[in-house]
């Protein structure tokens, strides 16, 4: 059976190992899979539900582009496009946005934690982003979305509104139900700060992250500052749960050294952290240094990811507008 998997990441700078570990290299491991399409977007209408520089999320689109070829994806093989040049992915939100229902964004959880405590102040974009993620996934008839799992619930609203199109307008198979690719092991990748806390982009520490443009000397500097705790690194998984920093650490190094937790516990079993930190140092720059190097290169030559994403918005406009034209002939329209 083929699979069409779908996923975007937003231009908001500053893209880290949690970016990478989490999303980009499973992109790249996507793409090479036997009879699967993979649509990669960029998106930046996403991003502008708090507010963008706008030089700054031009830049941001490039910067993104830069890392996904500097990280493995293949233009050739996959669309890579900018979900703004496509007036489709607008267009099908506002025409799903009918058939989703206010009880259903009631219940977004991620709305609740980012707009905090004084919601009447978030935009109406923040509140309804979750039915244009539901756009961007129907158009392209995807058949599975890589999510972490505080995606999952976007996802299961994209099948709920999927079926009351189908069901509203007879048209059973019209939209495909999605299913979720959840990565178990090492999806959530938590700041070097505080080992509760997830990685993040916003974060106003540099210190929290280990970005994917990076030197050689600052990822062995913000390794070296991560915190942990004072005990040695345990020898099994279930003496990790109170212990959220070593948990973290040791995460990102069997997810780059792409063996399992346990493997890394016999390896480090009773050892300090300043020898595993060490350890851990090599292994980051073996993977990351070679990615910054190639995308600081990339971002100058705005040309051509400029190129990358005027023929990847062009191969995703094809499948789009169509989608939304049999949209409107169901409609009425």
């Amino acid at each position: 059976m083929s699979k069409k998997i779908f996923s975007g990441v937003q231009p908001t700078g500053n893209l880290h190992i949690g970016n990478y570990i989490g999303a980009i290299n499973n992109f790249v491991n996507f793409q090479n899979q036997e009879n699967t399409t993979c649509i990669y977007c960029v998106v930046d209408l996403h991003a502008i539900t708090v507010r963008q520089n706008p030089a700054e999320l031009k830049n941001n689109v490039r910067e993104t582009i830069a890392a996904f070829v500097a990280s493995g994806l293949d233009y050739n093989k996959s669309i890579i496009f900018q979900q703004s040049m496509v007036p489709a992915h607008s267009e099908g939100a506002w025409i799903l946005g009918c058939s989703a229902r206010m009880g259903w964004l009631n219940r977004m959880t991620q709305f609740k934690e980012k707009a905090g405590k004084d919601k009447e102040k978030a935009s109406v974009g923040l509140y309804v982003y979750p039915v244009l993620m539901a756009s961007d996934i129907l158009l392209y008839d995807t058949t599975h979305v890589p999510v972490g799992e505080d995606q999952k619930q976007h996802l299961e609203l994209t099948r709920d509104i999927a079926q009351k199109f189908n069901q509203d307008f007879n048209s059973p198979s019209f939209f495909k139900l999605p299913e979720p690719m959840i990565q178990k092991n090492f999806s959530r990748i938590m700041s070097l700060k505080d080992g509760v806390k997830k990685m993040s982009k916003s974060d106003p520490s540099e210190m929290s992250r280990i970005n994917l443009n990076d030197s050689k000397d600052t990822i062995v500097n913000k390794i070296k500052k991560a915190k942990t705790d004072t005990l040695p690194l345990p020898g099994n998984e279930k003496e990790l749960e109170n212990r959220p920093e070593a948990k973290n650490l040791i995460g990102i190094y069997s997810s780059l050294s792409n063996q399992n937790v346990s493997k890394t516990m016999e390896e480090f079993s009773g050892k300090n952290f300043s020898d595993f930190k060490n350890k851990l140092s090599e292994i980051v720059i073996e993977k990351i240094y070679p990615i910054s190097k190639e995308m600081n290169k990339l971002k100058k030559d705005q040309n051509f990811t400029d190129k990358i994403l005027k023929e990847g918005t062009n191969k995703a406009s094809e499948i789009a507008s169509k989608k939304i034209k049999d949209i409107k002939n169901i409609i009425g329209f």
